[in-house]
């Protein structure tokens, strides 16, 4: 039976209240205001000026697209030299439509701590589609970041035309992704052409001509993921001269179909070949082996991480890729659904993962959380990878039939303590990790530039969240950008190894990561408060060359170009 209006009316404002309430039982620290520098984080999205508000189209047909957005990127579309951010908007269904026009926002960074949308301007407002996910990057090696949205039931790629506006070249490029409910997108050079490709997680086959009811509590809710049959990834080849070609079957991927929604690209069997994770929903999660043919192969149930040790597949929904063991091997994080816990997958050798969750403390904290974005970042700059996850349930009668389930959730900021356990600090975060919301996106970047990496968060029918880093900046840290020559501009793929002293650290320049989102893609290393002698690195580009910067200043950013030769060491001091 469908909802009656007042029955729509009470959900909407008890959603207004609760999104503003702190959480019952986890009172915000009187330190913890909107304005705090005593936490590590502060809520800044009001003072930055951002006021845009993402549209769902929340209906009494309850379409389960209504329930999973929105995207955001971190990315300097202006080359001034600071994080811009865009955020992805939803939009109407059949049975709700907005009293103002829909659009999306680009927010460019102004340097100050402010922000000033301009998407109307620049071209990148509007789309004929519903919206979901964003993807940044320089796709035709022009200097200059594109913007890909994915949605449903096709796609938007934005050209970046170098003077602040975009041009949308969707269909002469050849990536409409035209009939999917396309998820997170993901741009990386599979075949090492120098040219970056582009992976869709495309989520379920969906219409809204097809009208699924079904109910919780007595009542019309959302009917799960399963009641949908999954869909294929696409994969598009560039072709290096503007237009793109679907080699999804050629790929040998077109078989895999299931519930895509997370992806990160990264080279997972140090080959030098990017590899590919894919979070899927109800359906068993993908490592894909990138076979240096143009084909890729699942290794994901012999690794252990296609299903949970109990043998079945999860709701995964984001996930990021980092080394967080010291082996020099990616390690994984993937949101689920509440009863599931989110998984850890660590490396034990070479394409074999354990989901260490448990022991190292993130199961406890997640097993009511319907996880979504999530991102590896060292917040403290200690040296070591922290975890933060945004949470939130896709239907609010689920505490009519789950008291202990709660539809608004808290998010989670996760200290890692250096001796395998990651500790919650929720307490020393922030007002945001102390207020319970329906959070869906999380993309990181410096916005400021002093070194501590922030964060934005979107929030489902609700305003995003700017955070921004109270701590980071006070701890010894080196930052980098690269840029490709043989390799792609974007350098996605590079793998730096960093020396400091004794100390060892590993990071790429990964595709993709978290859900729905797109991310600053310079790499911070933390190097905590000890005296630092000397710090070099060792970059690895996408091509195969090796480069070695030594003698390198702390405190900063250092831009790298590639350089043509194989192998090559240089001195910072000799520039």
């Amino acid at each position: 039976m469908t909802a009656p209006p007042c029955t729509i009316l009470r959900r909407t404002v008890l959603k207004m209240l609760a999104g503003a309430a702190v959480s019952a039982g986890r009172p915000a620290l009187a330190s913890e205001t909107g304005q705090s520098r005593n936490s590590a984080f502060t809520d800044v999205t009001a003072a930055a000026g951002i006021g845009w508000r993402h549209f769902n189209g929340e209906s009494p047909d309850r379409f389960l697209v209504e329930t999973m957005g929105g995207g955001v990127a971190f990315f300097d579309f202006d080359n001034d030299g600071f994080q811009d951010l865009f955020f992805v908007n939803g939009g109407e269904t059949p049975g709700a439509k907005s009293l103002y026009p829909l659009r999306n926002a680009l927010y460019r960074n102004l340097g100050n701590g402010r922000f000033e949308d301009v998407a109307e301007r620049s071209g990148v407002a509007a789309m004929p589609f519903y919206g979901m996910g964003a993807a940044a990057a320089d796709y035709d090696n022009d200097g200059f970041q594109d913007l890909l949205v994915t949605g449903y039931p096709r796609s938007s790629l934005f050209h970046n035309n170098g003077d602040g506006t975009f041009t949308d070249v969707t269909v002469s490029a050849g990536v409409l992704n035209s009939g999917k409910w396309g998820a997170s997108a993901v741009w990386f050079d599979y075949d090492r052409d120098g040219f970056l490709d582009l992976f869709i997680c495309n989520y379920v086959k969906f219409s809204f001509e097809e009208q699924k009811r079904c109910e919780m509590a007595g009542r019309r809710g959302y009917c799960e993921q399963v009641a949908y049959q999954g869909d294929s990834p696409t994969l598009y080849h560039n072709n290096g001269d503007g237009t793109f070609t679907d080699v999804t079957a050629r790929a040998g991927l077109q078989e895999l179909a299931g519930r895509a929604l997370g992806a990160v690209a990264i080279d997972v069997d140090n080959d030098g070949w990017a590899d590919l994770f894919v979070a899927r929903d109800a359906s068993p999660n993908l490592l894909l082996i990138n076979k240096r043919n143009g084909t890729f192969e699942d290794v994901g149930l012999e690794a252990g991480v296609a299903y949970s040790e109990s043998g079945n597949a999860r709701a995964g929904m984001g996930v990021d890729a980092a080394d967080i063991n010291a082996d020099g091997i990616p390690d994984f994080v993937v949101t689920n659904f509440s009863d599931e816990y989110h998984a850890l997958f660590v490396s034990g050798a070479p394409l074999q993962y354990e989901d260490r969750g448990r022991q190292y403390g993130l199961a406890a904290a997640t097993r009511l959380d319907v996880g979504f974005g999530a991102r590896f970042l060292d917040y403290d700059n200690d040296g070591n990878l922290d975890v933060m996850i945004v949470n939130g349930h896709v239907d609010e009668l689920m505490e009519e039939a789950r008291p202990d389930v709660r539809y608004l959730q808290l998010p989670l900021l996760l200290r890692n303590s250096g001796n395998a356990s990651f500790h919650d600090v929720r307490h020393s975060a922030g007002s945001f990790f102390n207020t319970r919301q329906v959070a869906r996106g999380l993309a990181t970047g410096d916005f400021d530039n002093d070194g501590g990496v922030d964060v934005a968060v979107t929030r489902l029918n609700s305003s995003p969240v700017l955070l921004r880093n109270n701590v980071g900046k006070d701890k010894k840290w080196i930052g980098f950008q690269l840029e490709g020559t043989k390799s792609n501009r974007d350098a996605i793929g590079a793998k730096l190894i960093l020396h400091s002293g004794k100390r060892e650290l590993v990071r790429w320049v990964a595709g993709g990561a978290s859900y729905l989102s797109s991310h600053d893609r310079r790499v911070v290393f933390g190097l905590s408060e000890s005296p630092v002698a000397s710090v070099s690195v060792e970059i690895r580009w996408p091509s195969g060359a090796t480069q070695t910067e030594a003698n390198l200043a702390v405190g900063r950013y250092h831009k790298i170009r590639e350089v043509s030769d194989k192998t090559i060491t240089r001195n910072e001091d000799t520039k």
